[in-house]
């Protein structure tokens, strides 16, 4: 067995000159746009924390999955470890708490509610808010807490 050297065939030898420098490029150089993108999720992950609502409150941990998104912005209620009831930002009483929710939802397609409330809170508290959600129309409730707490399981440990 041996080695040997094929030519090719086809243009009889002859090399054509000027034929590669004025084709254009057809590659896409892919540099630039992967550079944007990541400075964009880079600002991203960076903003997306600051976008919750500013109450600070110690949530309980718990095991559960987080829920889905939505389009509208939810509609947050947060009870405070010294018992005061904020709708977003806005401090309200907890007399007028109904009346301020029937308004919020008459304005709102979705009917779905955040609850925020700080673990020191009593459950019959977080339970008035729930019964006050409830009667201002607010029926899917969702309540907000940290993950990575206990999972009540024997498999995780």
């Amino acid at each position: 067995m041996g080695a040997g050297v094929v030519q090719k065939s086809g243009d009889g030898g002859r090399r054509r000159r000027g034929r590669g420098r004025s084709r254009p490029m057809a590659e896409i150089n892919v540099t630039p746009f992967v550079d944007v993108m990541l400075v964009l999720l880079i600002i991203f992950m960076v903003a997306a924390p600051l976008m919750t609502v500013g109450v600070p409150v110690e949530l309980p941990k718990t095991a559960a999955n987080a829920l889905p998104g939505e389009q509208e912005e939810p509609l947050t209620v947060t009870v405070t470890a010294e018992g005061i009831v904020m709708i977003q930002t806005t401090e309200v009483q907890r007399a007028e708490l109904v009346n301020r929710l029937r308004a919020i939802g008459a304005e709102r397609d979705s009917t779905r509610v955040y609850l925020r409330a700080d673990g020191a809170v009593p459950y019959a508290d977080v339970m008035q808010i729930m019964g006050a959600l409830n009667r201002g129309g607010f029926n899917d409730i969702g309540l907000v807490t940290d993950t990575g707490g206990p999972s009540l399981d024997e498999q995780d440990g």
